[in-house]
């Protein structure tokens, strides 16, 4: 199957450059607003390409110094923008008519080269080569796995300018083989957190201490800045800003190839999250912060998955922290601290968040099979698979490692 990935990419220009890639934004813009007046007849909108490139295109090339890549370009987002408007008012939604607005410029393979470190970009006056700033970290990156790689054709990019800058928003796509369904599945359950990022129902902890103390150092620099309030102070919260964001997605790009491989490794089929809806309202410590990060997370685990044939689901989370995933005895005073959970029942005793997580499991395994039966539906253990008769104990060279503290079901 085939499959795709954007990579952002910052770029390294000189004022020179930077001043044509100006002017060939705001041509390209010009561009898509003109396509969009002509389409529009005070009625209805035209969105047959044939028609507006009938309509638009000798125009636009006299008008611009846009490439004639530029002016297509330019045209079709001009028809998504309007397909999508007109997909709202046949529903008898509002929507205005599409005005871009916004500083970028697409290019393909007939207007750009690009390279493991640099691009060349038509603009309105000739190309420029640019050079990309390679990620100052260690490890996989989305950089190395997918513009270094042999294994992924670059297809096309968007040029951004923000907060100052140039950013290539790099397409690519790769043909993996098609995964092989698997006749029964197994689910892998996911708790998300404040004081863990991630724990598995194989009893796998992902700690947010770095996490946390990075968003709070990052805080601190950004205040002392702020309070500054010199021109270079405020350039500088801005660097701070995009340093940190780098930061935090490498990190959680890593958790999240961990994760998957977590998984694969345990033969999982399936893995289960909480549903992120109103997250922040059910986690009383959380910040606007840890509800990008879940996000974030979630939809890198989203795709890595994809690839080996894994789905990845939402399941509701009423009750999670509080029930016993033992006995299934639902209460409040089940949890009694943050970490801990008791319960009032059967006392089993064991990590708050590991509990939940065997929970966010069975509560799509419960989904899965429904009262119809269906396929055979687990959840996978540190210890074994729990389905509907109970714990099937597995080997010892079955049994997932820890990160952090282990506990046992």
């Amino acid at each position: 199957m085939e499959v795709h990935r954007t990579v952002p990419v910052k770029l390294d220009v000189t004022e020179e450059q930077a001043e044509l890639l100006h002017e060939t934004i705001d041509e390209f813009r010009w561009a898509a607003n003109y396509v969009v007046d002509a389409a529009w007849d005070g009625e209805w909108a035209e969105t047959r390409k044939s028609v507006l490139h009938d309509l638009t295109y000798d125009e636009l090339r006299e008008q611009t110094r846009l490439h004639s890549n530029h002016v297509q370009s330019a045209r079709d987002r001009a028809v998504d923008a309007l397909e999508s408007v007109l997909a709202k008012w046949s529903k008898g939604e509002y929507a205005s008519l599409p005005t871009f607005t916004s500083p970028f410029v697409e290019y393909n393979q007939r207007n750009a080269t690009f390279h493991d470190d640099h691009a060349s970009l038509s603009t309105v006056d000739g190309r420029v080569i640019v050079e990309y700033v390679i990620p100052e970290v260690t490890g996989e990156t989305p950089f190395s796995e997918y513009l270094r790689s042999n294994k992924w054709e670059t297809t096309g990019a968007t040029l951004h300018y923000r907060r100052g800058d140039f950013y290539l928003h790099v397409r690519t796509k790769a043909d993996v083989d098609d995964p092989v369904p698997a006749e029964n599945g197994t689910v892998l359950g996911v708790d998300l957190g404040v004081e863990n990022i991630a724990v598995t129902s194989t009893g796998v902890f992902w700690s947010a201490d770095e996490l946390n103390h990075w968003r709070q150092e990052y805080v601190q620099r950004r205040k002392s800045l702020q309070e500054c309030g010199s021109r270079w102070a405020h350039e500088n919260v801005q660097a701070v800003g995009r340093k940190e964001t780098g930061r935090f997605k490498q990190y959680l790009h890593r958790v999240a190839n961990e994760l998957v491989d977590e998984a694969a490794e345990n033969g999982c089929t399936v893995i289960a999250f909480e549903n992120l809806t109103d997250i922040r309202d059910r986690m009383p410590d959380a910040r606007k912060f840890h509800e990008w990060a879940f996000r974030r997370l979630y939809d890198y685990v989203s795709y890595k998955a994809e690839v080996l044939g894994i789905q990845v689901e939402q399941v509701n989370p009423k009750n999670t922290s509080r029930r016993c995933s033992s006995c299934g005895f639902t209460h409040e005073d089940n949890r009694p601290a943050q970490d801990a959970f008791c319960c009032q029942s059967c006392e089993y005793e064991n990590h708050a968040d590991y509990n939940a997580a065997k929970n966010i499991g069975y509560r799509l395994l419960r989904n899965q099979t429904g009262g119809e039966g269906g396929a055979p539906v687990g959840v996978r253990l540190n210890t074994g698979m729990l389905n509907a008769n109970g714990v099937k104990p597995l080997p010892d060279s079955a049994r997932a490692g820890v990160h952090g503290e282990h506990h046992g079901p």
